[in-house]
């Protein structure tokens, strides 16, 4: 076939793959298998991969196209050698009228080895030279158009049962693709081929046997086609929760890390989703010993991730993913979805417990969130890198931020402890807990570029009460102590350059993060996050949302002196944008019961339905028919990942939708949604753990917990319910009824008798 892979060896690249366990039929991520494949049937193309440095000349200081975008992953590339396109006809013309291949390269702004391949191979002249000769080379922020990233990702995955950024791309004039890969060197090396190579022997092929490579890529396209269909077909009904539940628990068991938790030996990811079907497992099997089990799995994860080093102990939030086991050493960037969704599974793992270790980590999240990824308006930014010079004026490197020298903490922390079983500094006690050594505690293993010797990240090694013990201190004390020194770490790291902010805002990004601070809120009873979480969702609807067409925008951009911007044209939203806000817009809703955020939810979910619902096969397209126009494929995204399925979440609105207002029309598009995703949810049911939970939801009678504040019944509720206007407070008290398909049970005005009736 006409097309290869090229995956890099084992490192600490971005990854396609979310930690699923085994079992589940997913493909492992192409940064962790070496593959040799074959081009256009005959000429070997050995695997690409990490080869050595090449003398890249600077970069130029005239710039090319880009230059006009507004998204900070293509600025990146303003002055690269290369005659770069945005995403766009203007591309496609050229193509076709010059008879050239595309070669698309996708990535995104803090991705470590989409930065690497740009100074190796994008800022070099050469390969500059043969990209402009022989190919229209177009440039994607993956961010930005989720929908090219989703088709060519599943061609690339599909060629080679792997996929990662940077995403590189040919593509016939007509779109459809050819050849495919992630990262390469620039040169070859002694067992992988360089970018220049494949250059080479692309454009040869190209010329030589360009009808070949035509009929192949049509027929890959084709066998995509029929691969990737979602639709209801023959079926009228989903499949039973019960046996899909049951499964999916079962497979995530199998896979679970006894000693560490998670569901990988490593690269291990923080998948929210997986914890939340567990929590919900628990909850409909709570007197069960796999009930117990399920619980014991997340808290036990959530727990070892919050000692581990994928959190950032001195400023808060988490890290992309572990590079081991043991959640020790992360890949150091930090993206908004994780931090949004963590605070959600971590306030739910308080909520659960009554421990409050789970409610501080949730805290701690949104703090970071709110100073380091908020704009003043109330959006959030997206992403923080993983890179950042040690000293200004040095080149970049992975982790330099975040990470520790003994000799930095000693000299920060030189106070002595007194009380103490032996002499011991702040800096001491700090080093113990947290696992700091003179020689690092990061294995050579885990720094392929020997960036971070002599480093250390910080992970907690003992409980506070095995640390106090170890020097005969009061625990509450040794807790102060090291409060007080991570604190002040916290002001001297203010002093080093600052990873590089994805200053770029993204309407389904947004949505998850409104979810994080409602439920955080709601739960911990502060009115303060919730407060957050109204600001965020007015700065969606101000700035993320067209009035008069009533859709989504997908980004808009920090601007000077705290404006706003956008694209000219702007880039309207994707289904995951309507999913993720309206999903944030109900939990607002439910956190602060202003009814202004379920209209705007509701009148979202129609603008939903006309865009992206298949009325012929059932659930939601990824992206519009109009926005998608020449793309060989329009998909369904059909994984719970890093992020969930838009669809998975989209079953989970229309039943809460339909509870709210009783629409018809709601659960019946739910019914549908997950009849279509029957067979998939059949065969690998926990790569859709959060559609298993919705349609578990489906089949279980849920209770709704209605209070009535004032009784208005010319509400927005009581106006989308009539028979709420059946319902009456008593002796003018908040009054709490449960109701079930729309019958209710008398009114209680006591939490006591309210939890008795939801117990029962």
């Amino acid at each position: 076939m006409s097309h290869l892979s090229s995956p890099p060896p084992k490192h600490k690249g971005e990854h396609k793959g979310h930690s699923l366990p085994r079992g589940s039929e997913r493909g492992s991520s192409s940064r962790d298998k070496d593959r040799s494949v074959t081009a256009n049937g005959s000429v070997p193309m050995p695997a690409g991969g990490k080869g050595s440095r090449t003398n890249c000349s600077q970069p130029q200081k005239v710039s090319n196209r880009l230059i006009n975008e507004k998204s900070p992953y293509l600025l990146q590339h303003a002055y690269n050698p290369v005659d770069w396109y945005p995403w766009g006809q203007e591309a496609f013309d050229k193509a076709r009228k010059e008879n050239k291949p595309i070669f698309l390269s996708v990535g995104y702004s803090t991705c470590h080895w989409c930065h690497m391949m740009e100074e190796e191979s994008f800022q070099n002249e050469e390969i500059g030279r043969l990209l402009n000769e022989d190919f229209v080379s177009v440039k994607v922020d993956r961010e930005e158009r989720p929908d090219v990233d989703k088709v060519y990702m599943t061609f690339v995955q599909a060629t080679s049962s792997g996929g990662g950024w940077p995403m590189n791309v040919w593509l016939t004039p007509n779109l459809q693709p050819f050849v495919g890969g992630t990262y390469f060197p620039p040169e070859d090396g002694l067992t992988r081929i360089g970018f220049r190579t494949v250059l080479l022997r692309i454009r040869e092929q190209w010329k030589q046997n360009k009808n070949t490579l035509l009929e192949n890529s049509q027929r890959v396209t084709t066998a995509l086609l029929a691969r990737s269909e979602i639709s209801t077909g023959d079926r009228q009904l989903p499949p039973s929760a019960a046996t899909m539940n049951s499964r999916c628990f079962q497979q995530l068991d199998e896979g679970y890390d006894e000693e560490y938790g998670g569901f990988a030996e490593a690269p291990k990811f923080p998948t929210p989703v997986i914890l939340n079907f567990l929590f919900s497992y628990w909850l409909s099997h709570r007197l069960t010993q796999d009930g117990s089990r399920a619980q014991q799995m997340a808290l036990h994860t959530l727990k070892m991730m919050a000692n581990g080093g994928i959190r950032d102990h001195v400023g808060q939030g988490f890290h992309r993913y572990s590079t081991d086991r043991q959640w020790h050493v992360p890949h150091f960037e930090k993206m908004l979805y994780d931090q949004g969704q963590l605070a959600v599974a971590y306030s739910q793992a308080f909520q659960i417990s009554g421990d409050e270790f789970y409610s501080d980590v949730a805290k701690g999240i949104l703090q970071y969130v709110s100073r380091n990824l908020s704009h003043r308006s109330g959006g959030f930014y997206s992403a923080e890198d993983a890179d950042s010079p040690p000293e200004r004026g040095m080149r970049p490197k992975e982790g330099a931020f975040y990470v520790w020298t003994v000799k930095e903490v000693q000299q920060l922390l030189p106070e002595p402890v007194h009380g103490a079983t032996e002499p011991l500094t702040s800096g001491q006690l700090l080093m113990k807990h947290y696992g700091l050594t003179e020689a690092g505690n990061i294995s050579p293993n885990q720094d392929p570029k020997g960036e971070l010797q002599g480093q250390n990240v910080l992970t907690v090694r003992y409980s506070l009460e095995l640390t106090a013990a170890r020097f005969g201190l009061d625990v509450e004390a040794v807790r102060t102590l090291l409060n007080t020194g991570l604190e002040k770490l916290f002001q001297a790291r203010k002093h080093r350059p600052k990873p590089h902010l994805d200053s770029k805002m993204l309407a389904a990004w947004n949505g998850l993060m409104v979810s994080g601070y409602a439920i955080t809120g709601a739960v911990l009873g502060m009115e303060r996050l919730v407060n957050y979480a109204t600001n965020g969702a007015k700065f969606l609807k101000r700035h993320m949302f067209d009035v008069a067409s009533g859709r989504l925008m997908r980004t808009c951009y920090a601007g000077s002196g705290g404006t706003v911007e956008h694209s000219n044209p702007p880039c309207w939203g994707f289904l995951e944008d309507y999913a993720f806000v309206v999903r944030g817009l109900l939990d607002l809703y439910e956190a602060s019961l202003e009814s202004a955020w379920l209209e705007w939810a509701l009148r979202l979910q129609d603008t939903q339905d006309k865009l992206f619902w298949d009325s012929r096969g059932g659930g939601y397209f990824c992206s519009e028919a109009e926005l998608g126009a020449g793309l060989p494929l329009r998909l369904k995204d059909d994984q719970d990942g890093a992020e969930p399925s838009a669809n998975s979440v989209a079953a989970h609105n229309l039943l809460r939708l339909h509870g709210f207002t009783g629409h018809k029309d709601w659960m019946e598009k739910c019914v549908c949604l997950l009849t279509a995703f029957s067979e998939r949810m059949r065969r690998v049911p926990v790569a859709l753990p959060e559609m298993v939970r919705a349609l578990l939801a489906h089949q279980q009678t849920l209770k709704q917990v209605l209070i009535l504040a004032d009784g208005d019944p010319s509400s927005f509720l009581s106006r989308q319910l009539p028979f709420l206007n059946t319902l009456r407070r008593l002796e003018d008290r908040a009054t709490a009824y449960v109701c079930e398909n729309q019958a209710c049970s008398m009114p209680v005005t006591e939490p006591s008798e309210l939890r008795k009736l939801l117990h029962q």
